[in-house]
């Protein structure tokens, strides 16, 4: 009887937990945690990358075994690989890399893997699989092949196939890292509706602040170890704790502060809409009701201009699984830029970035091409054209090596991209690819000012293996490794995934200097609308293969209703503007957070005033 009672009380439980890698038991990946997940609860776990996040969720179901304390799910405790097993069916995990659950060559095989796995009969797994496609967005990719799938693509399928075992308690270790704002709602949605409607118990893994509010508990980690708990709109009031654990508020809590300390009170709301509402009543009595604040546009444009012209790409051209990408796209960014590359997942975002560098070529560029004859009373095919400062990607003696040197290309999580034994040679590799002529000595130089020009000690990582290195430390390392050619433009797919609030902004000023300083271009692939209104002076927004929007933030996010449509959100800026604008005050500025409160304090009487 007692064990039917904790059964129906507690989903996890664990006490005084404690375990640490190979290697590194002197400092514990988790660290005397004490934790009970109850049954229906939804409680999310913040911390910066490295707090044991990760670790804490493997150790929920066996996948990790503790080296001191006990575990218990569902009052059974595991101390047995009967009782590990019987866990793992009802305490399901979707991490943070897709590729990592990927175990089939079709999506719905991948997705009926976890239920075949645990006896569900074919006519039930039939069901869930169209289930749990549907739940995620993916019914029209049920025949597809995973490999062919973006990043995005690829995380809403791991979603499914954990959801289509219907277990008992959902962990999502940063599993919306990944996907555009559309995918996160609609996978956050599914969340929330088997927490209320089915009873699953939640575990939250995210640094994502607006999904962290929906939980019902908050649970802050920090070096291994819990550090504070309890309702989100709490934890979030805590701004200077929150700060000693390497955390950073969510925005609207720094427009609401900066507002509140140097204009008027303001109530502790962690809502966009309800601060709006706030902001427009205590402006209610200014004598001026429209504010225009912009920062000055740097002048842009010279030789290292990308123009592309008509551009279409086709995956698996001429078989079953052809799917056409790029469906013609024309687009420039000038040299000088901070552009943002905007879409939701499958857009074609990535496609069109790695013909930047030639990792996609241009048809008419390869060997292989030989000019199609034209038929009398047809008019010739429109190729497609990229020119990159000197250089055109459509001619085959164009010299694609060099182009490589003076364009680098940062992939989605780069530190997937270390292997050497150190990280000088990692840094140094592709150096000595590009150019073969340069002394050791010379090399060295050009690793050190690499390494340093992201942030990293020379001396102190130039021996060290790149995988004893810190999340944020690989990161870097990865970054300084395409830089140390010094290139002329430099494109990153989704820098900042993965890292926590503060991690984002570190990298985000990081990039900034290298733009001041190394690349005369910075090109950013973004699911971040906010992290696009902050950085950057330009952007495109992309949709099914084509170019629906480009501009500045400010023309791109008064759009709305169009980045609506096709799966994309506004910044919070952009949202408080819109909501001041509906009581009647015209907000009109560049959309970054310091930007926004420099503009609203004009319609002050004395408000730009420092001293006010």
């Amino acid at each position: 009887m007692e064990e039917t009672a904790v059964e129906t009380e507690e989903a996890l439980r664990l006490n005084n937990v404690i375990f640490s890698y190979a290697g590194q038991e002197g400092t514990p990946a988790v660290n005397g945690v004490s934790l009970t997940l109850k049954k229906g609860e939804f409680i999310s776990v913040l911390g910066q990358n490295g707090s044991g996040k990760s670790t804490l969720a493997r150790l929920c179901n066996g996948l990790l075994e503790q080296d001191e304390g006990e575990v218990f799910v569902f009052g059974q405790e595991l101390d047995s690989d009967k009782a590990v097993k019987e866990a793992r069916k009802r305490v399901g995990i979707v991490f943070q890399n897709p590729d990592n659950q990927m175990v089939a060559s079709i999506v719905e095989d991948d997705v009926a893997f976890g239920p075949e796995n645990i006896g569900v009969d074919r006519e039930e797994i039939g069901r869930r699989i169209e289930w749990a496609l549907d739940a995620v967005g993916m019914t029209e990719y049920r025949h597809s092949t995973p490999e062919r799938l973006s990043g995005g693509q690829k995380q809403r399928i791991a979603v499914a196939g954990v959801i289509a075992i219907k277990p008992d308690v959902l962990i999502l270790d940063e599993a919306t890292a990944m996907l555009d704002p559309r995918g996160r709602k609609e996978v956050i949605s599914v969340v929330q509706k088997l927490n209320k409607e089915e009873g699953i118990s939640v575990m939250l893994i995210t640094h994502f602040m607006e999904e962290a509010l929906l939980a019902d508990r908050a649970i802050v980690m920090h070096k291994g170890e819990i550090v504070m708990q309890g309702p989100p709109e709490r934890i979030f009031e805590s701004g200077d704790m929150l700060s000693t654990f390497n955390l950073a508020r969510p925005p609207v809590c720094e427009i609401r502060d900066e507002l509140n300390s140097k204009i008027f009170p303001l109530a502790p709301v962690l809502d966009a809409g309800v601060l709006g509402d706030e902001i427009a009543e205590n402006l209610r009595d200014a004598p001026v009701k429209t504010a225009s604040l912009r920062k000055e546009e740097k002048k842009t444009g010279g030789e290292w201009d990308i123009v592309v012209k008509n551009l279409t790409y086709t995956y698996s051209a001429k078989s079953p699984f052809a799917n056409m990408a790029l469906k013609g796209i024309s687009l420039t960014i000038s040299e000088g830029e901070f552009y943002g590359i905007i879409g939701q997942t499958g857009s074609g975002k990535t496609t069109l970035v790695q013909h930047f560098n030639a990792l996609n070529r241009l048809p008419q560029s390869t060997k292989k091409y030989k000019k199609k004859k034209v038929k009398k009373g047809e008019s010739a095919p429109v190729l497609p054209e990229i020119h990159i400062g000197g250089y055109d990607l459509s001619d085959k003696k164009c010299d694609f090596k060099s182009l490589r040197a003076d364009v680098g290309m940062v992939f989605q999580y780069p530190e997937y991209q270390l292997f050497a034994e150190t990280v000088a040679k990692d840094v140094a590799f592709g150096l000595k690819n590009f150019y073969k002529g340069m002394t050791e000595d010379e090399t060295a130089a050009a690793v050190k000012d690499a390494l340093e020009a992201v942030g990293l000690d020379y001396d102190e990582v130039k021996d060290k293996s790149p995988f004893d290195l810190s999340g944020g430390q690989k990161r870097r390392a990865a970054i300084a490794g395409v830089i140390v050619t010094k290139p002329k433009i430099l494109i990153l797919d989704e820098p900042a995934a993965g890292l926590d609030p503060m991690g984002k902004k570190e990298i985000m000023a990081m990039l900034h200097g290298l733009h001041e300083t190394v690349c005369k271009t910075v090109i950013i692939v973004s699911h971040d609308m906010d992290e696009i209104s902050e950085n950057c002076t330009r952007a495109a927004v992309l949709d099914g293969g084509l170019v629906v929007l480009t501009g500045t933030p400010r023309e791109i996010f008064s759009n709305g209703a169009t980045l609506s449509e096709i799966g994309l959100d506004v910044p919070l800026t952009e949202k408080l503007c819109e909501k001041l604008l509906c009581h009647g005050i015209d907000v009109d500025c560049d959309l970054t957070v310091a930007g926004f409160v420099e503009t609203v304090k004009t319609l002050i009487p004395g408000g730009g005033d420092e001293d006010a």
